[in-house]
């Protein structure tokens, strides 16, 4: 899509649609060009660390006071929030794609709750939500003030359009909606993908530590939408989400009305092709931190409330090395999804669309025949194709939804994929498994 964007992570940014509508040398203005309002958006305590501090000044046609008035419950059976899952219990789950709903869905009504942590009264946690949308919003919007969403397109792209301007967003490619943020959803084919719902500190960027300053996830490659505006006297409603509940407004206007904007507050796209990995290039390989993309930090330092990590692409070159990821038991838990191609360490039974959830210190790895593969390829360096996946990793346990666990496509049989494995040990020196 031909849109210009503006570039930077946590940058301070400004746009304006029309020439003047931004005040300069200041915030608010007695009075703002074209007859506009200021209107602040915070997306931290007033108080917050500079270095932490998030906030938008916005100049729009109406203030948002317009936008929440008489509003009415609108009950949402299948988005849910956090508490409020069945419990989990302690072994694999793995689901097959979500089918793309032939009957009309849009943003809303297409999510579907796959798992909940933490509590999203208390500013903790996540809920991860799969959906599958084939209708476009276009009278009506949304806003979700529990947390803000991470949007990973698996099939299909989606047309975000927020307060803050247009973003056009595809598979490989992953969209922001910050928290409070009015937008809709628009479609022109069925489309399907994943949502972190974070509730906790807004995703930033890891610190690199030893990598240094470049590599992974590079702040210039993160897009900002330039400044649009809908001028529409039109009947319109916003559904709010908002402490787990579903509120609609009847409007008679668009609420997508912000003629110029300035801060750090927005919503932003990145493109997962453009992320460099970072990897061994002797012999073992790094903990999967190592492909971290965004992190939402807790108030214990290294144990985030949620890391969003991707896997693409990337040479593997360790010398006498088992190459896919290891066998391993995580004080995290672990949500992860297949966005393109095959995923390594499960060549089988985890297509795109495929999702698998393995919790805190559930045993997890290998497949027989990606180990078989592992145990046995040679030390020549090789390029790892045709790949994308991602992964949410969370200091919680995630409690599946009673969707997930009785609606959506499990596989019942998941664990048989390690029934293979034998026991390889004879006792006798040097033998290899």
């Amino acid at each position: 899509m031909n849109v210009n964007y503006l570039t930077g992570f946590g940058n301070e940014l400004e746009t304006e649609a029309l020439p003047g509508a931004l005040p300069k040398g200041r915030n608010n203005p007695r009075q703002c060009e074209y007859g506009l309002y200021a209107e602040q958006l915070s997306g931290s305590a007033f108080t917050a660390p500079a270095s932490k501090n998030k906030r938008s000044w916005l100049y729009r046609l109406r203030p948002s006071v317009r936008h929440v008035n008489r509003a009415t419950d609108a009950t949402n059976a299948h988005w849910l929030t956090a508490p409020g899952a069945e419990s989990a219990a302690p072994h694999h789950y793995r689901w097959n794609p979500i089918d793309l709903d032939s009957d009309a869905c849009n943003w809303i009504s297409g999510m579907k709750t796959m798992t909940l942590s933490g509590d999203a009264k208390r500013l903790d946690g996540i809920g991860v939500h799969a959906y599958s949308v084939s209708e476009p919003m276009r009278d009506e919007y949304f806003c979700c003030d529990d947390g803000e969403l991470l949007i990973i397109p698996q099939h299909g792209t989606l047309e975000l359009v927020t307060e803050f301007g247009v973003l056009f967003v595809e598979p490989q490619e992953i969209a922001l909606i910050p928290r409070g943020v009015i937008h809709r959803v628009m479609v022109t084919q069925p489309s399907r993908g994943f949502v972190c719902e974070n509730y906790g500190q807004p995703f930033t960027l890891p610190n690199r530590g030893p990598v240094g300053a470049n590599g992974m996830a590079n702040a210039r490659d993160f897009k900002a939408p330039t400044a649009v505006f809908e001028d529409n006297d039109t009947p319109t409603s916003i559904t709010r989400k908002w402490a787990g509940r579903f509120f609609k407004s009847q409007l008679n206007h668009s609420p997508c009305d912000v003629v110029a904007w300035h801060g750090n507050y927005y919503p932003y796209k990145y493109d997962l092709r453009d992320y460099s990995p970072v990897g061994s290039i002797l012999f073992d390989h790094p903990d999967p931190s190592i492909f971290t993309v965004l992190t939402s930090p807790s108030d214990t330092e290294g144990t985030a409330n949620v890391d969003f990590v991707v896997f693409k692409e990337r040479w593997l070159v360790g010398q006498n090395t088992f190459r896919p990821p290891w066998y391993h038991r995580n004080i995290m838990s672990e949500f992860m999804g297949n966005i393109h191609g095959v995923y390594d360490a499960k060549p089988g039974g985890f297509p795109p669309g495929a999702m698998s959830l393995h919790n805190m210190m559930i045993p997890h790895g290998p497949d027989k025949n990606a180990f078989e593969r592992g145990s046995n390829e040679k030390d020549d360096p090789m390029f790892l194709s045709d790949t994308m996946s991602f992964m949410l990793e969370t200091r919680y346990i995630q409690e599946p939804t009673h969707f997930a666990l009785h609606d959506a496509p499990l596989q019942e049989n998941y664990a048989d994929c390690w029934s293979g494995i034998e026991k390889k040990f004879d006792g006798k020196p040097g033998r290899k498994a």
